[in-house]
């Protein structure tokens, strides 16, 4: 089935309130993402109940300019789509309840998306000749996972995932450790462009371990121990932990998206979320296809952080293939990708 013309996403899962116009599910015409990182940075990471609130505030203005930006009028919409889950429940209740009642005023089609469906999106709206089969890697601030995408119209197969921390979680971690400001992922790894990685010898997650599963507590653990050994951090120590913290947490995505396309026999991967944006895990991994052969997909920084864009793609993929959401459709903090997500 052909996507629907004019499609509104919304996104609000965690701290960026977002809404874009897509029309047939790849030209963007607007994009409007409004961030929290003044109102989160005297805490050092989100306040859900904070994050919430300004989402109320901001839901109206953002889906406005984002009307405004693409040229078009509510009346013009032929669906709304809007973020399920996973997430911050209250943060993604102000999204998904202004995208039904909107969708239900004008009497067009809603449909509610899962998040990382939407990131797996977004790398072939990087990439329009990117199509499954591939492997997706997903990495952000709450996931780090490896999927098999068979085909447009089946859900991915989970592969592999983190056991504990995701990725972008330890970034942000290590770097309030560090004494870095927040966001902390973006701030370590500015401060690691200027230190050593192999500094520090910190160990590589699950290093021999069968499987494709990901591991950050022990790294993490590990960091720790080596700040508390330094004692006062100097510029230098600053950067050469995180360059070596860097290097360990990189390599380890690495390692498994190699193995992940060697068994499945794959030569395309996709990796998508906030921590695809990261300089050293784009040059690693651009280079490991160049070894072994296989090609990679990154999307633009602005599709790799949390944006609507990618949830309007998903929800027009959805539309197609004839899929609807009662208005009774709820937000979820948790669920799986694949045939039994919410």
């Amino acid at each position: 089935m052909r996507p629907p013309g004019l499609v509104l996403g919304i996104e609000s899962s965690c701290d960026e309130m977002a809404a874009a116009v897509l029309r047939d599910g790849r030209e963007v015409l607007g994009s409007r993402v409004h961030g929290q990182d003044a109102t989160h940075a005297p805490y050092g990471g989100v306040v859900p109940e904070l994050a919430s609130r300004d989402h109320l505030r901001a839901v109206s203005g953002v889906v406005e300019a984002a009307l405004a930006q693409a040229g078009v009028a509510p009346e013009d919409l032929d669906a709304v789509a809007a973020t399920a889950g996973p997430g911050l429940v209250g943060s993604l209740l102000v999204g998904l309840s202004f995208g039904k009642a909107l969708a239900f005023r004008l009497g067009v089609p809603f449909v509610g998306v899962h998040h990382l469906e939407g990131h797996l999106v977004s790398a072939e709206l990087a990439d329009a000749s990117l199509a499954p089969p591939f492997i997706g890697l997903v990495v952000s601030g709450g996931h780090t996972a490896l999927y098999r995408l068979e085909a447009a119209d089946t859900p991915p197969v989970l592969l592999g995932q983190t056991r504990d921390d995701a990725v972008g979680e330890a970034f942000d971690k290590v770097a309030k450790l560090l004494g870095l400001p927040y966001p902390g992922g973006p701030a370590l790894s500015a401060a690691a462009r200027d230190g050593d990685p192999a500094a520090v010898a910190f160990p590589r997650p699950l290093a021999g371990a069968p499987g494709l599963d990901f591991s950050y507590s022990g790294l993490k653990t590990a960091v720790a121990l080596e700040v508390e050994r330094r004692g006062e951090l100097g510029p230098r120590d600053v950067a050469d932990v995180a360059a070596s913290f860097e290097a360990a947490a990189t390599d380890h995505l690495v390692t498994r998206a190699r193995r992940a396309l060697r068994d499945e026999g794959m030569a395309r991967l996709a990796v998508v979320g906030g921590v695809a944006a990261n300089r050293r895990l784009r040059e690693e991994l651009a280079a490991a296809g160049r070894r072994d052969g296989f090609r990679v997909v990154f999307p633009p920084p602005e599709l790799c952080t949390d944006n609507a864009v990618m949830i309007a793609a998903a929800g027009a993929r959805r539309l197609a293939r004839g899929a609807r959401d009662p208005f009774d459709r709820e937000a979820f903090s948790r669920g799986p990708l694949g045939p039994s997500a919410p």
